[in-house]
């Protein structure tokens, strides 16, 4: 890759010119495997709560409850992953984290006592918070010394971990494999593919300051629109299904395929969507995603049909695909906050907008309808549409 020139923050506070540089291999493979490793290990534990209902004999609401182990684990863990690694390094903290996934996995594909189940949720949860922070903070790294857009490339191997994770679970189970054998097969991947990151990590430490600081300013901006963004990312996989069999009376059985048709623009349009923010900038993906995704929850629940509802998801995944990674990348950029802090500001409010999003949309659903709570989020991705032009650096 030839070299362009680019903008850094000096110590100074003011912008400098840099020259960006070939990155290595190894470190593009790294952070691209830490992606997936993410994606797949949110994936692998999808299959297996069906299996954790039966065992323990929890109801609905009581399973529900216990689910908000994981999210309570990532919450904690999330603002203070940049600091850790600052301290013991990015490497230490990476394998901590793996580590604990890896010893969780397993115990949750087997253990019934609820007692033991909600440890190990949470800590399931803190390891995965951990490693999603630490891989974006890995990724700008890269995108900056690189100089060219390719956050959006990254988050495209965490959809497609997604994907792999909860297709070769689900078919693990299918051919017979007890959830605990196929847990570890899962397991054997993550830790393959976490040694082959493991020279391309880049190390941090060094780092003074605060464990943890309330975001502000523009971080606070970013956090928010990312908590929208994440926010539409849950009602897409809490409630398309209820939607469409409730109000389109599309079978139950086929009811998934309004998740898998967002999951699948998403996925292609962060496959591509480095060219794409190149091309247009950040400000328009962020603006056009945004005016793109409304457009599609407003198909979704403003034209008859199921057909016209898995077009409108397939619109609202398309449009929030590269808004995240934009944001990130912006939130690199910003010199309100450090580095280490901003990025899990952001991730943490993101993630927020997944746990609280679908609850939300449930309560507006009880008090209105499911349309209308959808049209509510499509009225939060307009405004995610128009703070696109506040992201000029």
């Amino acid at each position: 890759m030839p070299s362009t020139p680019a903008t850094e923050t000096s110590a100074t506070g003011r912008p400098t010119e840099i020259t960006a540089i070939k990155m290595p291999a190894t470190e593009i493979l790294a952070t691209r495997l830490l992606f997936l490793i993410v994606g797949f290990g949110v994936a692998a534990w999808a299959p297996l709560v069906p299996f954790v209902k039966a065992r323990t004999g929890l109801d609905d609401g009581a399973l529900g409850l216990l689910l908000l182990a994981l999210g309570i684990g990532s919450l904690v863990a999330m603002p203070t992953a940049g600091a850790m690694a600052a301290r013991f390094g990015s490497r230490t903290v990476l394998a901590v984290a793996v580590a604990v996934i890896c010893a969780t996995l397993p115990v949750l594909a087997a253990v019934a006592d609820v007692a033991l189940l909600t440890a190990a949720l949470v800590l399931f949860g803190a390891g995965m918070g951990c490693l999603d922070c630490l891989m974006n903070l890995q990724a700008v790294a890269v995108e900056r010394r690189a100089g060219c857009p390719m956050m959006s490339g990254f988050h495209g191997l965490y959809s497609l971990g997604c994907i792999v994770g909860a297709a070769g679970v689900s078919a693990m189970l299918s051919l017979g494999l007890t959830p605990w054998s196929a847990t570890l097969v899962g397991v054997a991947c993550i830790v393959a593919a976490f040694v082959a990151a493991l020279p391309g990590i880049l190390p941090s430490g060094g780092g003074g300051g605060p464990a943890f600081a309330m975001p502000r300013g523009r971080v606070l901006f970013l956090g928010v629109l990312c908590f929208v963004v994440f926010l539409t990312e849950g009602s897409a996989l809490d409630w398309s299904a209820v939607f469409l069999v409730q109000e389109r009376g599309l079978p139950a059985a086929q009811a998934g395929l309004g998740y898998a048709a967002f999951s699948a623009t998403m996925t292609v349009g962060r496959l591509t969507g480095d060219a794409i923010v190149t091309r247009l900038g950040p400000e328009r993906v962020v603006a056009g995603g945004g005016a793109l995704a409304a457009l599609g929850l407003a198909v979704v629940t403003m034209v008859p049909g199921w057909p016209a509802a898995l077009a409108g998801y397939a619109l609202v995944g398309a449009g929030c695909a590269n808004i995240v990674p934009v944001l990130f990348t912006a939130a690199a950029r910003q010199r309100a906050m450090p580095e280490r802090l901003a990025i899990p500001a952001v991730t943490t409010l993101g993630y927020a907008g997944v746990l609280a999003g679908p609850a939300l949309i449930g309560v507006l659903a009880h008090a209105t309808s499911l349309a209308a709570a959808f049209l509510l989020v499509a009225v939060l991705l307009v405004g995610v549409a128009g703070g696109g032009r506040w992201l000029r650096a």
